[in-house]
């Protein structure tokens, strides 16, 4: 097998397949589509009236092995020219193949490859015979297809397969997608009670009780983030008159993707996205460079008509929030708001527990608006922050934006998958589109710059790609039950549960009792399978002792606490509301303003605290019973600040 390179064996072994199903299913016209190799194996899509079920992929998987036994030789063949070839695979009503050689450059070599009766129009390389062929692989899903990706086009069937060269790896990939398998979010939305789909509201996901309680939170926490780092928040339409995207360029370059509608004589459409709705935010008013980096951010729903054949669970949806926002600049304020701006994403996906994130520079797309020289200027800029920032980052050749360059930062996930979320793009198009000014320092009218950035994205499809990289354990601070209290005789401990439960509602946990006539084992199985942070077990012992005997998510052992202790580690755990660096300036702030003894100003942001604190600690006399204190003061907020500022 050395001989010959993985992406070379799972291209082989895609041709195997076909070859196993136009034998096991004899009687079925079979049109050939295309069969690439993939990260892990490969697919291979087909024409057929007959659906493959799932359960006959091990039917196909045998086939595929008695074939390999069979040691065909794989020979190639080149067409003399392009007419020779689409003849030849039209005489085998091979019609697909036909319309990808009529699409192929003239003059381009055309070949294919023969093994047995089995042939495939392909450039190749192939190993020499199917002996050579590791047996390695397993079918793992069928799927539908539009072809070449056109909802207007035949619905084919697409075949997925993993592929390996050794028992090792596959063995191992198969142990992955067992765990993938366990933490889809579509699965634990609906074990853990979170969200469903209808029929009635296709890609529209129905979030209950407790899926909405962590949608929120999310939306809370990210509020929390940019009011600290001086956004200020709007709201703005769902439906904008059309002329605004014909003014946008998105009419022209998104239109199929855009919901439309009518209304006296006047045409409307629902907004895909809220860029334009913030350039008429800024319009609306004279703006200063007194005002500038203006930060607006919005968490608007979004429609978009996604094809259906594209859709998955809450990862592609039609209706959506997006943790939006648009920083509207000078072209000197570029560089170092964009670098804060990666602060600001490292410091919200490690709070999130995502600790492996990359970074791509995407560049200008084919579909483009404005000229080459204003796009070289973008790119560069993006880059120079980039370099300046010090981070590794990759070129994305031509997925830039239609209006800008962008930086796109990859998540990767517990078990190692990876998840493009937030994005920052720089656009010089939308503020020359809308006629956008602000009034400079010298009096005259400058045109600004906007970066278009998300930090969750979409908050559907972070919701999903969160869910399964906690595999639905959310921590206490998310949880939408933190807490289940279960008394090990209902009605003989009902008093001092009830007790225990006014108390954690009077401080805001999110508890319940679980009082039903049912037994303590099966109580606490069904609490373990809702991923419920804490048990907390009322018995005999806890009541007269006036404890509770505490058991955290996914431990085996308990510990009895008092009613005091338990709160105060909810309570602890509850700060972690806020990421570590957003703590560390409130509670300096309260050192500062507890050890003058005076109210606390109502700051935005650390840079206030630094210019408020000079004075405060400079300027003002400090009793000398708090020299120490005040110089303690001092050295911790010199070092948060070199820390995280």
């Amino acid at each position: 097998m050395g001989q010959y390179d993985l992406e070379t064996i799972r291209h082989s072994t895609a041709h195997l397949m076909v070859q196993a199903i136009q034998r096991l299913y004899p009687n079925e016209k079979i049109e050939l589509g295309i069969g690439p190799a993939i990260e892990n194996g490969f697919y291979y899509d087909i024409l057929m009236d007959k659906k493959i079920l799932d359960e006959e992929l091990k039917n196909i998987e045998d086939e595929m092995k008695k074939i390999i036994k069979e040691k065909l030789p794989i020979t190639r063949r080149v067409f003399a020219n392009r007419e020779e070839a689409a003849a030849f695979f039209k005489e085998r009503g091979q019609n697909l193949k036909v319309e990808l050689i009529n699409d192929l450059p003239a003059g381009e070599e055309i070949s294919c490859y023969e093994q047995g009766e089995f042939i495939d129009l392909c450039r190749g390389p192939h190993v020499e015979h199917t002996g050579q062929l590791p047996t390695f692989f397993k079918l793992t899903t069928t799927a539908g297809a539009y072809w070449r990706g056109d909802s207007s086009r035949p619905m084919l069937q697409r075949i997925y397969a993993i592929s390996f060269d050794s028992k090792e790896a596959l063995k191992a990939h198969l142990t992955f997608l067992e765990e993938a398998k366990k933490r889809d979010h579509r699965k634990l939305g609906k074990d853990l009670d979170l969200f469903f789909f209808s029929s009635e509201a296709p890609a529209s996901p129905f979030f209950l009780p407790k899926g909405a309680f962590v949608y929120n939170e999310l939306m809370d926490f990210m509020r929390r983030v940019i009011r600290y780092h001086g956004y200020l928040e709007v709201v703005t339409p769902q439906m904008l008159d059309v002329s605004l995207w014909k003014t946008s360029g998105h009419y022209d370059n998104y239109h199929e993707d855009m919901f439309f509608s009518e209304s006296e004589n006047r045409q409307f459409a629902l907004k895909p996205m809220n860029c334009p709705t913030h350039m008429l935010v800024f319009q609306n008013k004279r703006v200063s460079y007194r005002e500038l980096p203006m930060r607006i951010a919005d968490f608007g729903r979004i429609h978009r008509n996604e094809r259906s054949g594209t859709i998955t669970g809450l990862t592609r949806v039609r209706t959506f929030c997006q943790d939006d926002g648009h920083i509207f600049l000078s072209m000197d304020q570029v560089q170092n708001e964009i670098q804060e701006l990666m602060k600001i994403v490292a410091m919200t996906y490690r709070h999130l527990g995502f600790e492996d994130f990359s970074l791509a520079l995407s560049t200008r797309p084919e579909k483009k608006l404005g000229d080459d020289a204003t796009w070289d200027q973008a790119e560069n800029a993006l880059k120079d922050a980039l370099e300046k920032s010090g981070v590794k980052y990759t070129i994305a050749e031509g997925d830039g934006a239609f209006y800008g360059p962008k930086i796109d930062i990859t998540v990767r996930d517990a078990i190692g998958r990876r998840h493009q979320l937030a994005t920052i793009q720089l656009d010089f198009q939308l503020p020359e589109r809308f006629d956008l000014t602000y009034m400079s320092k010298e009096g005259k009218e400058e045109r600004p710059i906007v970066i278009h950035r998300a930090i969750l994205g979409s908050l559907e499809r972070f919701f999903g790609v969160y869910l399964e990289n906690i595999a639905g354990a959310f921590p206490f601070w998310i949880a939408p039950e933190q807490a289940v209290i279960i008394p090990v005789n209902t009605e003989k401990f009902a008093d001092y549960c009830d007790s225990l439960y006014a108390k954690f509602k009077q401080k805001g946990y999110r508890v319940r009792i679980d009082d039903r006539n049912e037994s303590l084992g099966k109580k606490t199985r069904e609490s373990q399978m809702a991923k419920i942070p804490f048990m907390l077990v009322i018995g005999e012992k806890e009541v007269e002792a006036g404890t509770v005997s505490v058991r955290k998510y996914g431990e085996m052992q308990s510990q009895t606490m008092s009613l005091d202790e338990l709160c105060a580690a909810f309570d602890k755990l509850n700060e972690e509301r806020n990421p570590i660096e957003m703590r560390y300036f409130w509670i300096v702030r309260k050192i500062f303003y507890c050890f003058q003894g005076e109210a606390q100003p109502n700051m935005k942001s650390p840079l206030s605290l630094q210019a408020t604190s000079k004075n405060a600690l400079t300027k003002k006399p400090f009793p000398s019973s708090l020299l120490s204190l005040r110089k303690m003061a001092n050295g911790i907020w010199k070092k948060i600040k070199k820390k995280f500022f």
